[in-house]
């Protein structure tokens, strides 16, 4: 950030009064810009004991299957984005939501909500940020091919509580090294 979003001065990344970490501050009128996590929210969709993957027409990778999952919008609950990622990416509807999982991110500043919901049918299609749609039975789930650590997580939970049928809610911490930019 290199100018003010309220005066179009120019910022500085300072630790403000009374705060104990760096953020950008306007030089000239004062204002601090809070800079927080992104909100990644999305659903882990059944159809009997099918799961709907979704593969990725958009960057990041571009091409392997992932769960319908975005950015949280403001203005929307998360259950209510993860409901919207569902139908822009799948075409689908989904019913009987509940919170199943929840990465932290710190490294990427990101959080990602994860909700267990059923298929309201078994119609669905490719939106615009999906290249094909597909129900998979567990043994057929492409692991190589999944986008995200988190959404291979996910799934693997997901069988081994479908086995003893309990869904409990995960509060699960992933943390890689930051890795620095070359001057």
């Amino acid at each position: 950030m290199k100018f003010c979003n309220l005066c179009g001065a120019s910022v500085s990344h300072r630790i403000p009064d009374e705060d104990d970490r760096p953020r950008y501050v306007c030089d000239a009128c004062g204002f601090v810009h809070y800079q927080n996590p992104r909100v990644i929210v999305g659903v882990l969709p059944t159809w009997r004991d099918q799961v709907l993957l979704c593969k990725r027409a958009i960057e990041p990778r571009h091409g392997l299957w992932t769960l319908p999952a975005g950015f949280l919008e403001n203005e929307e609950t998360t259950m209510e984005g993860a409901m919207r990622e569902t139908w822009e990416e799948a075409r689908a509807r989904v019913k009987n939501e509940s919170l199943y999982r929840i990465f932290n991110l710190p490294h990427i500043s990101q959080v990602y909500m994860f909700y267990r919901a059923e298929l309201s049918s078994d119609e669905y299609a490719a939106g615009p940020e999906s290249l094909d749609v597909q129900l998979f039975d567990e043994p057929d789930i492409p692991w190589q091919q999944l986008a995200f650590p988190v959404v291979s997580q996910t799934l693997r939970s997901y069988f081994e509580d479908r086995k003893v049928g309990k869904y409990p809610i995960q509060n699960l911490d992933i943390r890689f090294p930051v890795l620095k930019k070359r001057s």
